[in-house]
């Protein structure tokens, strides 16, 4: 029985969170959207199971939900940030960038979230990944310190990701 609940619902979580997005773009709820919202939820993941990686064990949930409040939390700093370059420094004061980032995380999970995290964030784009996935490309809109950035990404996302996978 459990063969078959794994091999139907092999990213349960998925399931539910791709049954409601559907719905939610239905803008309504009715039985017949809950449905096939749910015969999505099964279909895609089940479609799509033999191209992903076996998940990652030892995620430290919590480490998970505290990184998550700090990324939208800088999300939100950034929005500002990135409006007041664009409304106040002119074109041709603007110093963008392109910073290495050498990475220490080697899931590559770990580092999709890593790059998610930078692209994300208003102002920063991961543009790249090098073939041994030891270092990440990056652009920076603005900055007079592309030594900082590097840091503060390392610091701040990069060493919480590898507390979160362990």
């Amino acid at each position: 029985m459990m063969r078959l609940y794994n091999w139907l619902l092999p990213h349960p979580l998925l399931t539910l969170l791709l049954a409601l997005v559907w719905i939610l773009l239905q803008n309504q709820v009715s039985a017949g959207m809950v449905v096939f919202g749910l015969i999505l939820g099964i279909i895609i993941p089940r479609g799509t199971a033999i191209w992903w990686p076996d998940a990652p064990t030892g995620l430290r949930m919590g480490k998970l939900v505290r990184y998550m409040v700090i990324v939208l939390w800088d999300i939100m700093v950034a929005n500002i940030q990135v409006a007041w370059i664009v409304l106040t420094v002119p074109n041709s004061k603007l110093k963008p960038a392109w910073i290495d980032i050498p990475l220490d995380l080697r899931l590559p999970e770990a580092i999709t979230v890593l790059a998610g995290t930078i692209t994300l964030t208003p102002g920063t784009v991961s543009a790249d990944l090098s073939d041994e996935g030891h270092c990440l490309l990056v652009h920076v809109l603005h900055t007079d310190d592309p030594d900082a950035i590097r840091d503060e990404i390392k610091t701040r996302y990069e060493a919480r990701l590898m507390e979160i996978f362990t």
